[in-house]
């Protein structure tokens, strides 16, 4: 099998994504990820869309060793998909007996028929068939919802633990830290809506209107949706060089008043709690990365640097390394995941305490989702700041979380996760 390709140049990158989101929602499974046009270190694409599985990968158990099998079969070709936090337990032989109502596969990839890539005000189209006019005309055509208002009836939103429960939680994580089971842990709860009727694709486009983020995506996986807002990368390879930029440190913005929002960026620089929880997560990764790295070559490229988003301030750091030429997709994922900066350290005891305190399965939520190109670089986000629909059980979730250490504040950890919610709920209120 090979791609046809073929490649057009466009006026208006941001109608143009609209109306390939519309034409990629009406396939069963589709993975729309969008820049957002940021100009981040390490992003060339803008968008990349891909559709229509001609080979896929479902599995339960063993998945990364048949995760390889399936890359190693598919060669040369695009390959995108998912990977749910739950993987965790094959990597660390923990468990997790709580409940997922949205229910992803612990993983997913395809090789999909039809690859879009926006870059440079081009799109690039790659397909397995000699249809690219066709395609490209009929994208051209598609009709972009004009209106991303969407009805909002039935969504009464529930929280899975109280504020009371959640503030005990933290202080109780902080007695674990205290006795030295860990350093630093990444504590989530979830929100929910039963009997929820929505619009994925126009929840999506609001949610990407109130907050864009440079690793957002559309993912539909048949009636499994994510609407994904997400400001982190997990990782990226690029040739021999891979790179992973944990986020640890949030602050709110103030966006009404230029001189005030920059003291809020140097306050979040200057919190002494914010840099030691990101440097803990940045020792974490130098750690994961030099299990497949070249011994020597791994480094911080940027520490505590501050980025902007539409709610937050961010504090994210750069590593870096070369990565072993005899080094597989699935043993990088055997090193580095779960992502550093959605656990904690040391690894495992983190993911025991957070079965014990947390009320939910996290699933796709704290995992990633991303692609494998034909020269076998690839980039995978973090999930979070998203949106979780079940369309056949009606249900919707989305959770939020952050990390705790000993000097943390339950109550400001709360509002926190509020804030850090506060674009979903602008979306679904």
């Amino acid at each position: 099998m090979f791609y046809h390709q073929a490649s057009f140049l466009i006026n208006n990158i941001t109608e143009f994504k609209q109306q390939i989101l519309s034409w990629a929602n009406q396939f069963n499974i589709c993975c729309f990820l969008d820049n957002n046009q940021y100009n981040l270190p390490h992003s060339n694409i803008e968008c990349l869309v891909a559709v229509n599985p001609i080979h896929q990968l479902k599995v339960e158990n063993n998945s990364l060793q048949q995760l390889q099998k399936f890359i190693t079969q598919h060669q040369k070709k695009w390959i995108f998909g998912h990977v749910s936090f739950e993987v965790k337990d094959e990597i660390f032989n923990t468990t997790s007996k709580h409940e997922n109502k949205v229910n992803f596969p612990p993983l997913y990839f395809f090789v999909p028929q039809i690859v879009i890539e926006l870059k440079n005000n081009q799109a690039n189209f790659y397909s397995t068939k000699n249809n690219i006019e066709t395609l490209f005309t009929a994208i051209k055509n598609s009709t972009t919802t004009t209106s991303i208002q969407f009805k909002k009836e039935n969504l009464t939103i529930q929280s899975k633990i109280s504020k009371q429960t959640y503030l005990a939680a933290i202080e109780q994580l902080q007695q674990h830290i205290k006795h030295g089971d860990c350093y630093e842990i990444n504590f989530c709860q979830e929100f929910f809506a039963e009997n929820a009727n929505i619009n994925p694709i126009e929840v999506y486009q609001q949610l990407s209107k109130v907050s864009p983020n440079p690793f957002a995506c559309f993912y539909k996986l048949n009636k499994n949706y994510l609407l994904c807002a997400s400001p982190e990368r997990f990782i990226k390879k690029q040739d021999s060089t891979i790179i992973s930029q944990p986020i640890k440190g949030t602050i709110k913005r103030n966006t009404a008043n230029e001189k005030e929002d920059k003291l809020l960026k140097q306050q979040l620089l200057n919190s002494k709690k914010d840099c030691s929880e990101n440097v803990m997560i940045v020792d974490l990764v130098r750690n994961d990365l030099s299990k497949i790295c070249k011994e020597g070559s791994v480094k911080v490229d940027e520490l505590f640097g501050i980025y902007t988003f539409p709610q937050v301030h961010q504090m994210i750091s750069t590593i870096s390394g070369e990565v072993e030429k005899d080094i597989n997709f699935a043993s990088i994922l055997q090193a580095t995941f779960p992502m550093g900066s959605m656990t904690g350290a040391p690894k495992k005891r983190v993911l025991e305490l957070t079965e014990q305190y947390e009320k939910s399965k996290r699933g796709i939520y704290s995992g990633t989702v991303g692609y494998i190109s034909p020269e076998n670089n690839f980039d995978f986000n973090v999930v979070i700041r998203s949106i979780m629909y079940n369309a056949v059980e009606q249900y919707l979730s989305y959770q939020v979380g952050g990390g705790i250490t000993f000097y943390s504040n339950a109550q400001e950890e709360y509002e926190e996760c509020l804030l850090k919610a506060q674009a979903i709920k602008k979306v679904l209120s």
